[in-house]
Protein backbone atom coordinates (compact mmCIF):
# COMPACT_ATOMS: atom_id res chain seq x y z
CA UNK A 1 0.00 0.00 0.00
CA UNK A 2 2.99 2.31 -0.11
CA UNK A 3 4.43 4.39 -2.91
CA UNK A 4 1.41 6.65 -3.47
CA UNK A 5 1.51 10.42 -3.37
CA UNK A 6 0.28 11.23 0.08
CA UNK A 7 -1.98 14.00 1.30
CA UNK A 8 -2.32 12.34 4.72
CA UNK A 9 -0.04 11.19 7.47
CA UNK A 10 1.81 7.92 6.76
CA UNK A 11 0.62 5.07 8.94
CA UNK A 12 2.28 1.90 10.23
CA UNK A 13 -0.08 -0.64 11.77
CA UNK A 14 1.56 -3.20 14.08
CA UNK A 15 -0.63 -6.25 14.60
CA UNK A 16 -0.32 -9.69 16.16
CA UNK A 17 -1.82 -11.95 18.80
CA UNK A 18 -1.70 -11.29 22.53
CA UNK A 19 1.76 -11.91 23.95
CA UNK A 20 3.84 -11.33 20.80
CA UNK A 21 5.17 -8.00 22.09
CA UNK A 22 3.16 -5.41 20.14
CA UNK A 23 2.29 -3.08 22.97
CA UNK A 24 5.68 -3.45 24.65
CA UNK A 25 7.56 -2.69 21.45
CA UNK A 26 5.37 0.26 20.45
CA UNK A 27 5.61 1.64 24.01
CA UNK A 28 9.41 1.29 23.80
CA UNK A 29 9.37 3.13 20.47
CA UNK A 30 7.19 5.84 22.00
CA UNK A 31 9.56 6.17 24.96
CA UNK A 32 12.38 6.97 22.55
CA UNK A 33 10.49 10.21 21.89
CA UNK A 34 11.56 10.39 18.27
CA UNK A 35 10.42 13.57 16.62
CA UNK A 36 7.50 13.13 14.26
CA UNK A 37 6.72 9.55 15.34
CA UNK A 38 3.34 9.29 17.05
CA UNK A 39 2.31 6.04 18.74
CA UNK A 40 -1.27 4.97 19.41
CA UNK A 41 -2.79 1.92 21.09
CA UNK A 42 -5.95 0.41 19.59
CA UNK A 43 -7.47 -0.61 22.92
CA UNK A 44 -7.12 2.91 24.34
CA UNK A 45 -10.55 3.65 22.85
CA UNK A 46 -11.97 1.10 25.25
CA UNK A 47 -13.36 -2.29 24.38
CA UNK A 48 -17.10 -2.51 24.98
CA UNK A 49 -18.60 -5.35 26.97
CA UNK A 50 -19.58 -8.47 25.02
CA UNK A 51 -23.23 -7.49 25.46
CA UNK A 52 -22.66 -4.03 23.96
CA UNK A 53 -20.57 -5.47 21.13
CA UNK A 54 -23.36 -7.91 20.28
CA UNK A 55 -26.16 -5.34 20.63
CA UNK A 56 -24.49 -2.42 18.82
CA UNK A 57 -22.32 -4.20 16.27
CA UNK A 58 -23.72 -7.70 15.88
CA UNK A 59 -20.56 -9.38 17.16
CA UNK A 60 -16.88 -9.03 17.84
CA UNK A 61 -15.72 -9.15 14.24
CA UNK A 62 -18.01 -6.30 13.25
CA UNK A 63 -16.86 -4.24 16.24
CA UNK A 64 -13.22 -4.90 15.33
CA UNK A 65 -13.82 -3.91 11.70
CA UNK A 66 -15.65 -0.73 12.77
CA UNK A 67 -13.01 0.25 15.34
CA UNK A 68 -10.24 -0.39 12.81
CA UNK A 69 -12.00 1.83 10.29
CA UNK A 70 -12.39 4.63 12.84
CA UNK A 71 -8.70 4.40 13.89
CA UNK A 72 -7.46 4.45 10.29
CA UNK A 73 -9.66 7.44 9.40
CA UNK A 74 -8.48 9.35 12.48
CA UNK A 75 -4.78 8.59 12.09
CA UNK A 76 -4.73 9.38 8.38
CA UNK A 77 -5.28 13.05 9.24
CA UNK A 78 -3.88 13.39 12.77
CA UNK A 79 -0.39 14.86 12.79
CA UNK A 80 1.82 17.25 10.89
CA UNK A 81 3.92 17.12 7.75
CA UNK A 82 6.73 14.64 8.19
CA UNK A 83 4.95 12.69 10.93
CA UNK A 84 4.41 8.93 10.87
CA UNK A 85 1.63 7.47 12.99
CA UNK A 86 2.10 4.01 14.49
CA UNK A 87 -0.92 2.02 15.63
CA UNK A 88 -0.59 -1.04 17.88
CA UNK A 89 -3.67 -3.19 17.44
CA UNK A 90 -4.77 -6.78 17.53
CA UNK A 91 -6.86 -6.60 14.38
CA UNK A 92 -7.09 -8.51 11.13
CA UNK A 93 -4.86 -7.33 8.29
CA UNK A 94 -7.87 -7.68 5.99
CA UNK A 95 -9.80 -5.19 8.17
CA UNK A 96 -6.83 -2.81 8.06
CA UNK A 97 -6.60 -3.07 4.28
CA UNK A 98 -10.34 -2.49 3.91
CA UNK A 99 -10.13 0.62 6.10
CA UNK A 100 -7.13 1.91 4.15
CA UNK A 101 -9.13 1.79 0.92
CA UNK A 102 -11.13 4.74 2.27
CA UNK A 103 -7.91 6.80 2.53
CA UNK A 104 -5.96 5.68 -0.57
CA UNK A 105 -3.67 8.71 -0.55
CA UNK A 106 -2.08 7.65 2.75
CA UNK A 107 1.19 5.72 2.53
CA UNK A 108 0.82 2.77 4.82
CA UNK A 109 2.41 -0.45 5.96
CA UNK A 110 1.09 -3.34 8.02
CA UNK A 111 3.56 -5.45 9.97
CA UNK A 112 2.80 -8.61 11.91
CA UNK A 113 4.64 -9.44 15.11
CA UNK A 114 4.74 -13.16 15.74
CA UNK A 115 6.48 -15.56 18.12
CA UNK A 116 6.59 -19.21 19.01
CA UNK A 117 3.53 -20.42 20.97
CA UNK A 118 5.66 -21.43 23.99
CA UNK A 119 7.23 -17.96 24.12
CA UNK A 120 3.82 -16.29 23.83
CA UNK A 121 2.51 -18.53 26.62
CA UNK A 122 5.41 -17.64 28.91
CA UNK A 123 5.02 -13.91 28.19
CA UNK A 124 1.31 -13.99 28.94
CA UNK A 125 1.91 -15.88 32.19
CA UNK A 126 4.66 -13.45 33.17
CA UNK A 127 2.28 -10.52 32.73
CA UNK A 128 -0.52 -12.16 34.68
CA UNK A 129 -2.57 -12.86 31.56
CA UNK A 130 -2.61 -16.65 31.61
CA UNK A 131 -6.33 -16.36 30.86
CA UNK A 132 -5.34 -15.29 27.33
CA UNK A 133 -3.20 -18.38 26.80
CA UNK A 134 -5.93 -20.45 25.18
CA UNK A 135 -6.33 -22.70 22.17
CA UNK A 136 -8.39 -19.88 20.62
CA UNK A 137 -5.44 -17.46 20.99
CA UNK A 138 -3.15 -20.03 19.33
CA UNK A 139 -5.67 -20.34 16.48
CA UNK A 140 -5.87 -16.53 16.24
CA UNK A 141 -2.07 -16.26 16.08
CA UNK A 142 -1.95 -18.89 13.32
CA UNK A 143 -4.74 -17.10 11.45
CA UNK A 144 -2.91 -13.76 11.61
CA UNK A 145 0.30 -15.40 10.39
CA UNK A 146 -1.63 -16.98 7.53
CA UNK A 147 -3.10 -13.61 6.55
CA UNK A 148 0.32 -11.96 6.73
CA UNK A 149 1.82 -14.66 4.54
CA UNK A 150 -1.08 -14.53 2.05
CA UNK A 151 -0.86 -10.73 1.82
CA UNK A 152 2.97 -10.73 1.67
CA UNK A 153 3.22 -8.54 4.78
CA UNK A 154 6.47 -8.18 6.67
CA UNK A 155 6.68 -10.33 9.78
CA UNK A 156 8.92 -9.63 12.76
CA UNK A 157 9.61 -12.86 14.64
CA UNK A 158 9.94 -11.69 18.25
CA UNK A 159 10.74 -15.00 19.96
CA UNK A 160 14.45 -14.31 20.40
CA UNK A 161 14.44 -10.51 20.27
CA UNK A 162 14.43 -8.06 23.15
CA UNK A 163 11.70 -5.44 23.32
CA UNK A 164 14.25 -2.82 22.26
CA UNK A 165 15.29 -4.90 19.25
CA UNK A 166 11.67 -5.22 18.16
CA UNK A 167 11.19 -1.47 18.67
CA UNK A 168 14.25 -0.86 16.47
CA UNK A 169 12.83 -3.10 13.73
CA UNK A 170 9.56 -1.15 13.89
CA UNK A 171 11.48 2.11 13.82
CA UNK A 172 13.18 1.03 10.57
CA UNK A 173 9.73 0.57 9.02
CA UNK A 174 8.71 4.00 10.30
CA UNK A 175 11.76 5.59 8.67
CA UNK A 176 11.07 3.77 5.39
CA UNK A 177 7.52 5.17 5.42
CA UNK A 178 8.83 8.63 6.22
CA UNK A 179 11.25 8.45 3.30
CA UNK A 180 8.41 7.48 0.98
Amino acid sequence: MGGLESSGVPLLVVTGASGVGKSSAVAALSARARARTNCFFFDSIGVPSPEVIERDFGGGERWQADATKRWIARLSIEGSAGDVNVLDGQTRPSFIRAALKAVPSVRSQIVLLDCDPAVRSARLAGRGHSDLDTPQMNTWAAYLRGQADALALPVIQTSELSVEEVASAIEELVEALRAG
